[in-house]
């Protein structure tokens, strides 16, 4: 009867058995599996630590880099302000040493034309000063028709300080402003024939006032002109009352020519 019911007791606990074998099985398995997946877990936790550090302190070298360009940047701007103002300083040095060059330049060509100057042209000629009667400019030019009050009498005057004179001329011509030559160069002996003219017409005292000795004359050095202009009738007076005087007073000195004897200086 036990053997019967055993029997008949085993086929139906067979099942149950194998069900609890594959399920244990299953279990293990799976708890393999969970262990392998905690491991891996584990593992890559470490990594994602790790790597969290590594990436955290590249970023505080990559801040400190940036930190030091920065300051290496404000250096390098400062230096190159410096740099730049010591350009200026250095260029302000080079224009100065330009300046005093070409004022040494300037003073050398001015020594050199002085020395090639006809000595008697740089001496202020009064009624303090005499010049010698024997003195002759060495080279006089023919002043055009063009530019004389009257074409009877040819004028003269210094062949070096001609160009000027003409382009006085010419600007004034440009301006509208009429303007000619009365009388140039004069000789010793012409000055003499003159002043000796105005004596017996005005009196010595009178011509004394206008007219110079011979060899007091700045005519005989050949670079002082008489201007004249138009409506005077050829004569002198009045040409300080014309817009030709008042004209020459103003541009004169731009072609190298003054006024010799200003009002008040005689």
């Amino acid at each position: 009867m036990e053997n019967k019911d055993y029997k008949s007791f085993l086929p139906n606990i067979i099942p149950v058995v194998i069900v609890f074998v594959l399920l244990g099985g299953f279990l293990a398995y799976e708890f393999m599996q969970i262990s392998t997946l905690t491991k891996n877990v584990g593992l890559l936790s470490a990594e994602l630590a790790s790597t969290t550090a590594l990436l955290s302190q590249n970023t505080k070298e990559l801040s400190q880099n940036i930190t030091d360009l920065r300051a290496q940047t404000v250096g390098l701007s400062n230096t190159l302000s410096s740099t730049q103002q010591n350009i200026d300083a250095v260029k302000t040095q080079v224009g100065g040493v330009e300046q005093t060059v070409g004022s040494i330049s300037g003073t050398v060509g001015t020594l050199q034309k002085l020395s090639q100057t006809d000595p008697e042209l740089l001496k202020k000629y009064s009624k303090v000063y005499f010049m010698n009667e024997n003195y002759t400019p060495a080279h006089l030019t023919q002043i055009p028709t063009d530019y004389l009050y009257s074409t009877t009498r040819p004028e003269q005057f210094l062949t070096e300080a001609w160009p000027h004179l003409k382009n006085l001329f010419d600007s004034a011509k440009a301006s509208g402003v009429t303007l000619y030559a009365k009388s140039g160069y004069r000789s010793f002996a012409e000055q003499q024939s003159l002043k000796s003219m105005y004596t017996v017409v005005y009196g010595a005292g009178t011509a004394n006032s206008f007219s110079a000795d011979q060899g007091y004359s700045e005519h005989q050095i050949g670079t002082t002109l008489d201007f004249i202009t138009s409506g005077l009738g050829g004569a002198l007076n009045g040409f300080e009352n014309t817009q030709a005087y008042q004209w020459l007073l103003g541009n004169a000195y731009r072609f190298g020519f003054v006024l010799s004897y200003p009002k008040g200086n005689s």
